[in-house]
This record gives structure tokens, sequence and C-alpha cells, in this order.
């Protein structure tokens, strides 16, 4: 994935009116792009694009309700706007907070994506494209990288969906934009069930995380060993384990109570980080079930193996 190091404002029109149906002077969906330089704003917007989103790079934050309401008068042409935003801005970075108190007084429905990744990703992206990080100054890359993190850290904590792209390439990065966004109708409620192996570090973009390791390990089994947890050998295993069935229908119905929660906090993205040691057996037999439980309650669901091929 390329490192963002553009400097000025760009407008894209994509095909604005494909696959859009408003009514005259109806508000726009808004979506906000933003996270860290070189983790893949521009890919991102890109793939919004691509999907018939009327995208505007690097918007000065105080421009975007005016954005908004332009959208509006567009007779229906432009029903959704992702504005990508970030520090390229950096004095006009202070109106963001602004802007979205704006934007809820006038009730528009705006999201926010933000693009993570890990300091070592960062630098070798910066490093492979030869550029300075905008922040930088005078300094080393990761003098840059920290000032920056400092700045967004609130944003991320506002941000409705995390995408952390350390180990993405920009196919795999264009397949999440694509499962979140594609499609006539938008869900309520989003997921994300992500099976990870604790060794190899928790998942930074994880908004809940469960540990899978009070199970017995079907690695120390050598006929399962081989197998991952998509099998039916290892899922029979793990199931068959005291505390694994009792597990899952306790933890279902805690995501039930935080779904709620979610939808009445205008959250429609959520994701769940089932982990154990090495993410290749408990983990993954875990997240395979409770992904179809989640989709048999009416949530859209994913369902990702990190550390399924690392091993």
């Amino acid at each position: 994935m390329d490192a963002d190091t553009g400097t000025g404002a760009q407008v894209s029109t994509g095909t604005p009116t494909e696959g859009i149906a408003a009514d005259n002077g109806k508000i726009p969906e808004l979506v906000i792009i933003s996270g860290m330089s070189g983790a893949g704003r521009s890919t991102a917007a890109k793939c919004l694009e691509d999907l018939g989103w009327f995208v505007v790079d690097n918007l000065p934050p105080a421009l975007i309700p005016t954005m908004v309401d332009l959208g509006a008068r567009s007779q229906g042409n432009v029903a959704r706007i992702a504005v990508v935003v970030d520090v390229r801005g950096r004095r006009f970075f202070d109106n963001l907070r602004e802007s979205l108190a704006d934007l809820a007084a006038k009730q528009v429905t705006r999201r926010i994506v933000f693009l993570e990744a890990s300091d070592n990703a960062l630098v070798r992206r910066f490093e492979s494209v030869r550029r300075p990080h905008p922040l930088q100054g005078d300094g080393r890359i990761v003098d840059g990288i920290e000032a920056e993190r400092d700045l967004l850290r609130e944003l991320r904590g506002d941000a409705d969906l995390v995408i952390d792209t350390s180990s993405l390439n920009v196919h795999e990065l264009r397949a999440k934009m694509d499962a979140q966004f594609a499609g006539d109708e938008e869900p309520e409620l989003r997921a994300t069930v992500m099976s990870f192996g604790y060794k190899y570090g928790l998942p930074v973009d994880a908004d809940l995380v469960v540990d899978c390791r009070f199970l017995p390990n079907p690695h120390w089994v050598p006929e399962l060993r081989p197998f991952t947890g998509t099998s039916a050998e290892v899922s029979d295993y793990v199931f068959n384990q005291p505390g694994a069935k009792e597990f899952l229908d306790r933890y279902s119905e805690l995501l039930q109570l935080i779904a709620t929660g979610y939808r009445r906090e205008g959250k429609r993205y959520v994701t769940i980080a089932v982990g154990c040691t090495g993410g290749k057996h408990r983990s993954v037999a875990m997240s395979e079930r409770l992904g179809r439980r989640l989709a048999a309650e009416g949530v859209e669901t994913v369902v990702v193996h990190r550390d399924m091929g690392r091993e």
C-alpha cells in the first residue's frame, strides 16, 4: 500500500448518479475518511468513488457542512459524499469538532472511517516512495508518525470504523471497504469477527476482544495439529470441551445487548476479535460459530482469520 503524500485538494466526482435515489433537498449521506498518513486513505477514497460516492480529497473541515448543503441542493444527483480529512490541512483541523457538531444539529447521517497502521508498516511505506512524512519537519519519519498519532487520537476514538492496514495490500483494503459500503441498502449493524493469535499481537482495530485460551488446545492432539478451526474435526473437538458451548451461548447473549446499545448510539460497525495462542484452531472454530450465530440474528457478518496461515 502506497504512502498518502499528496498536498493539493482534489475533487473526484466518480459516477454520483449511479445507484443513488434521493428526493430533491434530501440531505446526503456523509463518510469522513481520515487516519494515519500512509495507511491507505487514498485507496479507501478511490473505492468509495468507484461505488458511486462523490469524493472530495483534503477538504478543510470547516467546509464540510457547506459541501453537505451543496449536495442537498443537487436535485438528488449527489446523495452520498465522502470527504478525506487529514493532517495536510492541519491548520484547519481544529475546526473538525465544530463541523461535526454542526452536522449533528442538521441531522446529517455521518460516519467516520479511520485508517490505521503500525509504525513499522508506515515507515516502510514512506521509505519506499522516498517522501517525508507531512509532520516530520526536520526530524525523522517516526517523529512525524508520533506527532500525527497524538493529533488524531481523539478522532480515532470517535471513529465508527477502524481498519488496520498493516498487513493488507491494496486489493484487501478495497475488499474491506466493499464489504462495508457496497449494496443499495445500509444494514442496521455490520460485524467483522476476526480470529487471531495472541503470540502475534492484539488486533489494533478490535472493538471487542475475547480469549479462547481457556479451552484445551487441539495443537497438542497429533491427529488434529495439521488442520485448522475451519475443519469439522477441529470444530467438533473444540465444542465438545467443557464450557465451549456455554461460552458461545452466553457471549452471543452479551453481544445482543451490546448490539442494541450500538444501534441506539448510531454505531454501525463492530469488530470482534477472538483469540487463542496461535490463531489456528480454537479462535478460528469459535469465530466461525459466532459469525453464523450473529448472521442468524440479522447482523451482516464477515468472518476473517488473521493469523490462520502463519503457522
